[in-house]
C-alpha cells in the first residue's frame, strides 16, 4: 500500500452532545439494521455535499468500489451537526466511519466538559481528514480508535505554484492570443488563492503554492504578488465568480482555488474573461477546457477504498490510532498530466511547452529526494514568509 504510517496523538476533554441534528441519506447499501455488519461503512461529507465533483465525490467512488468490491453496505450523509451525526452513527452500531468535514472538537476533545465521541465508543473507528488533531503535545495517541488521513498537497500545490509561473512568464509564446486576454508585464505577474476557510487543510495548499511559485520567479529573477482569501465558503459559486473577477480585473492572470462548488464560479469567470484557473480535488481540467491550467488531486477514493479493504480483512488494529500520509507516489495527490491545457499550446510554443514539464519533472524528483522541502501547514509547519523573496502577500 503506498502510504507511510505515524503514530498521533491526542488529550482528553469532554464534549457537549449537539441538540440538533440533520441526518440526510443520500446513498445506503442494502442490508439490515440489526448488526454492524450489515450496517457496513458510514460516511459523513463536508460542507460541499456530495456532488462537488471532487472531495466528497471521490470518496463515495471509494466506496460504491468498496460495496462491489467487498459486498459491504455504506451510507453517505450530509448533516448540518457533524458531532450530532458522528454521536448517531456510532450509537445506531456503525463500526467504520469517515468524516470528511473540518471538525474535530467534539470527536477528540470534547466540548463544553462532555466526554469525547472517540472516547464514548471506542469500538467505532473514526477517520477524520486533512489534520492531525488526534495528538498529544508529547507525542502520544489520544484515541487509539482515530485515524487521521494526510496527503501531501503541500507538494502538489509546489508543482501547481511553478507551473503557474513557468506558463505566466510564457503566454505570449503558449497560446493563441485570440484565445486569452492575459495582462501581461508587471501588472500581469499576480496570481490568487480563494479558500473555503482558514484553516490547516486549506492553508497547506496556499503555502505549498506560494512556495513553488517563490521558486521558479527566484530562478527567473522576477517577483510575484499573491492575493489571498481564505473565507470563501464552499457552495456558493456565484460568490466565488464575483471575487475571482475582482482578482482578475487587478491584474491576476491564474487563480488557484480550494473551496468545493466555489471553484465552479471561478473557473466559468475564468472562460468569460479568458484567463487561468487551477481546480483542487478530482481532476476537473475537462470542465471549463483551456481554461483550467491543472487540477491539484486529493483523491479521497484511495485512503476510503484503502481503509475499508482493512475493514474487511479485519485488519484495522494495523492502523488504528494512526496517521496515514499519502505521497505523490501514490497518486492520490499530484497534479494532472496536463494533457488538456496542453491540447491548446500553438504549434510554435510546443518545445517551450516542453520544457516547462522538464522543469516540472526535475522539481517532482527533487522533492522526492528531498532536496526541496515544502512547508505542511496540515501538520502544524508555519510558513517562513521571508523565505519568499520574490513573492509579496499583501493580504495573507
Amino acid at each position: 500500500m503506498l502510504f507511510k504510517m505515524f503514530k498521533s496523538s491526542s488529550k482528553k476533554i469532554t464534549l457537549l452532545l449537539a441538540t440538533a441534528i440533520v441526518l440526510s441519506v443520500l446513498f445506503t447499501g442494502c442490508g439490515g439494521e440489526s448488526t454492524s455488519e450489515e450496517l457496513g461503512i458510514a460516511l459523513i461529507t463536508s460542507a460541499a455535499g456530495p456532488n462537488d465533483n471532487g472531495y466528497n465525490a471521490s470518496a463515495i467512488k471509494g466506496l460504491e468500489r468498496v460495496k462491489e468490491d467487498f459486498g459491504i453496505n455504506y451510507k453517505v450523509v450530509e448533516s448540518a451537526d457533524i458531532p450530532g451525526s458522528l454521536e448517531e452513527l456510532a450509537k445506531a452500531g456503525y463500526k467504520l466511519i469517515f468524516s470528511l468535514e473540518y471538525n474535530f472538537d467534539a470527536l477528540i476533545d470534547g466540548v463544553g466538559g462532555s466526554q469525547p465521541i472517540a472516547e464514548k465508543y471506542p469500538d467505532t473507528t473514526f477517520v477524520v481528514f486533512n489534520d492531525n488533531p488526534n495528538l498529544n503535545e508529547d507525542g502520544s495517541v489520544k484515541h487509539e480508535n482515530v485515524i487521521s488521513v494526510l496527503f501531501d498537497v503541500h507538494e502538489a500545490s509546489y508543482l501547481a505554484g511553478a507551473l503557474s509561473v513557468l506558463v505566466n512568464e510564457n503566454h505570449d509564446e503558449l497560446f493563441d492570443e485570440a484565445d486569452y486576454n492575459f495582462t501581461d508585464g508587471d501588472g500581469g505577474r499576480k496570481l490568487g488563492f480563494l479558500g473555503g476557510t482558514k484553516s490547516n487543510g486549506i492553508t497547506v495548499f496556499s503555502y505549498g503554492y506560494a512556495e513553488g511559485v517563490n521558486y521558479i520567479a527566484n530562478k527567473l529573477g522576477v517577483s510575484y504578488t499573491y492575493l489571498t482569501d481564505y473565507n470563501v465558503g464552499f457552495t456558493d459559486s456565484a460568490a466565488g465568480a464575483t471575487k475571482a473577477n475582482t482578482f482578475y480585473s487587478d491584474g491576476v492572470n491564474i487563480i488557484f482555488s480550494v473551496a468545493g462548488s466555489v471553484g465552479d464560479g471561478v473557473t466559468s469567470k475564468a472562460k468569460e474573461v479568458k484567463k487561468l484557473a487551477i481546480e483542487v480535488d478530482a481532476n476537473k481540467d475537462n470542465l471549463q477546457p483551456g481554461y483550467i491550467l491543472t487540477s491539484v488531486l486529493k483523491n479521497t477514493e484511495v485512503p476510503v477504498y484503502d481503509i475499508s479493504k482493512h475493514y474487511k480483512d479485519n485488519s484495522m488494529n494495523e492502523i488504528r490510532g494512526k496517521v496515514i500520509n499519502y505521497g505523490l507516489e501514490s497518486k492520490a495527490t499530484g497534479i494532472t498530466d496536463l494533457s488538456v491545457i496542453g491540447s491548446r499550446i500553438k504549434e510554435s510554443g510546443k518545445a517551450k511547452w516542453g520544457e516547462i514539464k522538464t522543469e516540472l519533472e526535475d522539481i517532482s524528483n527533487k522533492i522526492a529526494s528531498g532536496e526541496i522541502r515544502v512547508t505542511n501547514a496540515q501538520i502544524g509547519e508555519e510558513l517562513d514568509k521571508s523565505s519568499l523573496t520574490n513573492v509579496i502577500m499583501p493580504n495573507d
